[in-house]
């Protein structure tokens, strides 16, 4: 599993599937959100801010990262 780390006490969805390079920009992010295809702690998420807190986990076509300090 990849991992990505804060700099801040949160990161949003949308930032945080650009930071892990599943993603090319804010706009795919979006459309992939919006579409149901992300899933955050195992859940579908559909809100592009949704706050991301270390300890989280991050899935979308196959790939899933966790949030670290």
């Amino acid at each position: 599993m990849e991992s990505i780390h804060l700099k801040d006490e949160f990161i949003k969805l949308g930032q945080a599937l650009k930071l892990a390079g599943l993603v090319g920009s804010g706009v795919d992010a979006k459309f992939v959100i919006q579409d149901g295809l992300v899933k955050v702690n195992g859940e579908v998420e559909t809100q592009r801010g949704k706050k991301l807190y270390p300890g989280d986990t991050v899935s979308y076509d196959g790939k899933t990262f966790k949030v670290e300090n």
